[in-house]
Protein backbone atom coordinates (compact mmCIF):
# COMPACT_ATOMS: atom_id res chain seq x y z
CA UNK A 1 0.00 0.00 0.00
CA UNK A 2 1.39 3.77 -0.60
CA UNK A 3 0.86 6.87 0.39
CA UNK A 4 0.91 10.30 -0.76
CA UNK A 5 0.92 13.53 0.70
CA UNK A 6 0.88 16.92 -1.63
CA UNK A 7 1.96 20.20 -0.94
CA UNK A 8 1.15 23.23 -2.69
CA UNK A 9 4.28 25.82 -3.58
CA UNK A 10 5.08 28.94 -5.59
CA UNK A 11 7.82 29.08 -7.62
CA UNK A 12 9.22 32.15 -10.03
CA UNK A 13 11.56 32.90 -12.72
CA UNK A 14 12.34 36.17 -14.99
CA UNK A 15 12.86 33.88 -18.14
CA UNK A 16 9.17 32.10 -18.17
CA UNK A 17 6.64 29.32 -17.30
CA UNK A 18 8.79 26.17 -17.93
CA UNK A 19 11.16 27.45 -16.06
CA UNK A 20 9.61 28.41 -13.27
CA UNK A 21 8.51 25.09 -13.24
CA UNK A 22 11.73 23.42 -13.19
CA UNK A 23 13.00 25.63 -10.46
CA UNK A 24 10.44 25.32 -7.96
CA UNK A 25 10.60 21.11 -8.71
CA UNK A 26 14.40 20.95 -8.30
CA UNK A 27 14.17 22.75 -4.87
CA UNK A 28 11.75 20.98 -3.60
CA UNK A 29 13.39 17.47 -4.48
CA UNK A 30 16.69 18.82 -2.63
CA UNK A 31 14.53 18.21 0.76
CA UNK A 32 11.68 15.78 0.15
CA UNK A 33 11.95 12.24 -1.37
CA UNK A 34 10.39 10.40 -3.58
CA UNK A 35 8.89 13.30 -5.33
CA UNK A 36 6.36 12.05 -8.05
CA UNK A 37 4.98 14.83 -10.02
CA UNK A 38 3.10 18.29 -10.12
CA UNK A 39 0.23 19.88 -11.53
CA UNK A 40 0.53 23.28 -12.04
CA UNK A 41 -2.68 25.04 -10.62
CA UNK A 42 -2.27 28.57 -11.44
CA UNK A 43 0.21 30.86 -13.43
CA UNK A 44 1.01 34.76 -13.16
CA UNK A 45 3.00 37.30 -14.09
CA UNK A 46 4.38 40.43 -12.62
CA UNK A 47 4.33 43.65 -14.82
CA UNK A 48 6.39 46.35 -14.62
CA UNK A 49 7.00 49.53 -16.61
CA UNK A 50 4.23 47.81 -18.83
CA UNK A 51 6.90 44.66 -19.28
CA UNK A 52 6.46 41.23 -17.87
CA UNK A 53 9.07 40.95 -15.44
CA UNK A 54 8.57 38.18 -13.50
CA UNK A 55 6.56 34.39 -14.41
CA UNK A 56 5.19 32.82 -11.46
CA UNK A 57 3.62 29.43 -10.74
CA UNK A 58 1.41 27.95 -8.56
CA UNK A 59 2.24 23.64 -8.20
CA UNK A 60 0.79 20.98 -6.11
CA UNK A 61 3.56 18.51 -5.80
CA UNK A 62 3.24 14.90 -5.08
CA UNK A 63 5.22 12.59 -3.10
CA UNK A 64 5.24 9.34 -1.72
CA UNK A 65 5.17 9.16 2.30
CA UNK A 66 6.93 5.83 3.72
CA UNK A 67 5.88 4.46 6.94
CA UNK A 68 7.89 4.10 10.29
CA UNK A 69 8.20 0.35 9.33
CA UNK A 70 10.03 1.04 5.78
CA UNK A 71 12.02 3.31 6.88
CA UNK A 72 13.37 0.88 10.07
CA UNK A 73 14.01 -1.41 7.38
CA UNK A 74 16.14 0.65 5.23
CA UNK A 75 18.73 1.08 8.38
CA UNK A 76 19.45 -2.57 8.70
Amino acid sequence: MSVAKVIEITSSSSKGFEDAVRSGVATVAETVEHVQGAWVSEQKVVIDAGKVVEYRVTMRVTFLVESAKGKKSRKK
